[in-house]
């Protein structure tokens, strides 16, 4: 990562890699499952719109309500997701890096695992996705995650336990592993 890239930088470079895997995911796609295992492809993206609202509002120094659920979005994913980037970059730009603590790691993070499991969902390429995105985003889960998020979703953990992953494997599935992805989680065919 460069100075000029900064926190931000890295976030918006997130968000493009993000876009990118969305423009890859076709409509066609919507019910097939993902690696977030309660999830299909819409409902994973309409996640990831809803948490481009939600880290908005943070961004404006809003308090987030996380305890309303996300609504299902079925079309035009590439078009809203990329308003919606658009929208949060530009609030912490006007707020400023020094104010955002580590949520603009958080965020980072958020949308580096979720490219992974969108590409993984619609058989697409994850060799292609960030690498300085991934690095970093496994900085912040290191620090971040811990022991007590994990476990099985039934018991609402967002956060399965982490799964092994050899220290010479891709960084993005070295990421996904530790969200508890399995790294070698079958792609489906597109």
């Amino acid at each position: 990562m460069t100075a000029v890239d900064g926190p931000t930088g890295l976030l918006s470079r997130a968000l493009a890699q993000t876009a990118g895997v969305i423009d890859g995911a076709g409509v066609e796609l919507a019910e097939h499952p993902t690696p977030c295992a309660s999830w299909d492809v819409a409902d994973l993206i309409s996640h990831l719109l809803h948490d481009l609202r939600q880290f908005t509002v943070r961004a404006e120094g809003g308090q987030p309500d996380w305890s309303q659920p996300f609504e299902r979005v079925e079309e035009e994913w590439l078009h809203v997701f990329e308003a919606g980037a658009e929208r949060l970059v530009a609030a912490w730009r006007t707020a400023g890096a020094a104010s955002a603590g580590a949520a603009l790691d958080q965020q980072t993070a958020e949308f580096a695992v979720h490219a992974w499991d969108l590409a993984r969902a619609t058989a697409q390429s994850t060799e292609g996705l960030d690498h300085e995105v991934a690095i970093a985003a496994l900085a912040w889960a290191h620090g971040a995650l811990k022991p007590e998020f994990r476990g099985a979703e039934a018991e609402h953990h967002a956060f399965g336990p982490e799964v092994e992953a050899p220290e010479d494997a891709p960084a993005y599935d070295r990421l996904a592993a530790f969200f508890g992805r399995d790294p070698h989680w079958p792609a489906h065919d597109a």
